[in-house]
């Protein structure tokens, strides 16, 4: 980082109706990969941009300067969207873009941004100070958590597919047939997951049977060779599919940690879980991504108490019942299959079922985290990575959800393609090549 900011010419600056800044900072974002990634995620840290640690959200304008400007919009447009509307740009195209405080002290942790870059590319994005308040910013992502037919569940979607904790670790999925945001549909009119269709057809539908299974995702540790998860503990009420009481066995927290148009996130906290041979807490953030129809988590525990044969952690997906197509590399799963949809506590068949063509779910776990696949028949029949542990107790995973109904990935062969793009991607995110301070001449 040079000590002064370098001088650039003014001719290249954008500029947005009467808002014309004099100061940015020049993020270099790159692709390692040798193949285009489109709305791909971009986290910059706080501290690799120290210029800008002490900033007001509307104080910044991000500009992608190869994008095309917007023209100066109808009077009739004005009208309707108010003063806030952007105006006739120059030099670039602005973008939406986040500030989260991921730790809530107030400060912001991430600038987070989505992309999209050609195979190798190194591509640079301006970040322009000076306060204006224009830039509508419509919602591509959703979180939040809701009484959903009589517990707390949390929800977390994108355009293509939502996730909902129905059971307090294990995955109920969710998929849409056209790009709409519906979550707040389904918890605050508390619909039938698998009847949402009837309300509009674009809502799609609930395509995850998760039962005692580990669903569309779920989490648990390997003590040995037995497999524990936080629902099914020595005191838990096993015919329910639910634990016991707050105080005698595991307990759970949900809250919103960010709730935004290009990434939303939830944070599970599973406490005082016995396994009858170790102890544990648990805490997963789950993020949904805009135009993505996967959602990453991040584990780790702060309580760690393994018995003497120690334990890895585990995480596994439900293999799809009557499975017809399976595709596995070392570190990631697909599992796919024809379903006619029909909710499972539906025992007098008074719902109609509606067939379709397939149903897709995968995980992926980190090549470097030197996963071990197995199959596991009990619950369900599950596909499970194990992950040897670490000291600093965290691991994360991906998890992705498709459907024949969808706009995209509507057949198992293209959705296997996107799952196998988004392994390779999941470890070698986007990064911060290069930072610069300029300021107009």
């Amino acid at each position: 980082m040079p000590a002064t900011p370098t001088v650039a010419s003014p001719s290249t600056w954008y500029e947005q109706g009467d808002f014309a800044p004099v100061e940015r900072v020049t993020l270099v974002i790159a692709n390692d990969l040798a193949e285009d990634r489109k709305d791909a995620p971009v986290v910059v840290r706080r501290d690799q941009l120290p210029m800008l640690a002490d900033i007001q959200e509307l104080t910044v304008t991000l500009v992608d300067p190869a994008g095309e400007p917007r023209p100066e919009p109808s009077r009739e447009l004005l009208a309707r969207q108010g003063p806030h509307e952007r105006r006739g740009e120059s030099n670039g195209r602005a973008l939406d873009y986040q500030f989260d405080d991921l730790d809530r002290d107030g400060v912001w942790d991430e600038l987070f941004f989505v992309a999209d870059l050609k195979a190798g590319e190194r591509k640079a994005f301006h970040l322009y100070r000076g306060f204006q308040q224009r830039g509508w910013n419509p919602h591509r992502t959703h979180a939040a958590v809701g009484s959903y037919m009589r517990h707390t569940v949390p929800f977390w979607e994108s355009e293509h597919v939502g996730w909902k904790l129905w059971f307090p670790t294990d995955i109920d999925i969710y998929a849409k047939r056209r790009p709409v945001l519906m979550a707040h549909r389904l918890y605050m009119g508390n619909l039938d997951g698998y009847g949402v269709g009837a309300e509009n057809a674009d809502y799609g539908a609930d395509i995850m049977s998760v039962d005692d299974s580990f669903g569309g995702g779920g989490i648990g540790v390997f003590e040995g060779e037995a497999l524990a998860r936080p629902r099914f503990t020595p005191s838990s009420d096993l015919a329910n599919r639910f634990n016991a009481g707050q105080q005698s066995d595991t307990r759970y927290s949900f809250d919103v940690l960010v709730n935004g148009p290009l990434r939303s996130m939830v944070r599970i906290r599973s406490l005082n879980w016995n396994t009858g041979q170790g102890r544990y807490e648990a805490e997963q953030i789950y993020t949904a991504y805009a135009g993505q129809n996967y959602t990453t988590a991040e584990v780790r525990f702060p309580t760690w108490l393994p018995g003497p044969q120690g334990a890895d952690f585990a995480v596994g997906v439900r293999r799809r019942p009557g499975q017809t197509f399976e595709r596995r590399e070392a570190n990631w799963i697909v599992t796919a299959a024809p379903e006619a949809l029909r909710n499972p506590d539906d025992v007098e068949g008074l719902q109609q079922q509606a067939p379709i063509l397939y149903a897709g779910t995968a995980l992926i776990v980190p090549t470097e985290d030197a996963a071990a696949y197995q199959f596991i028949a009990e619950r369900g029949g599950n596909h499970v990575f194990r992950v040897p542990a670490r000291e600093d107790r965290r691991y994360r995973y991906m998890l992705v959800a498709g459907w024949s109904e969808g706009e995209v990935l509507k057949t198992p062969e293209a959705f296997a393609d996107y799952v196998a793009a988004n392994a390779r991607a999941f470890s070698s995110p986007l990064r911060l090549d290069r930072v610069q301070e300029e300021v107009k001449r």
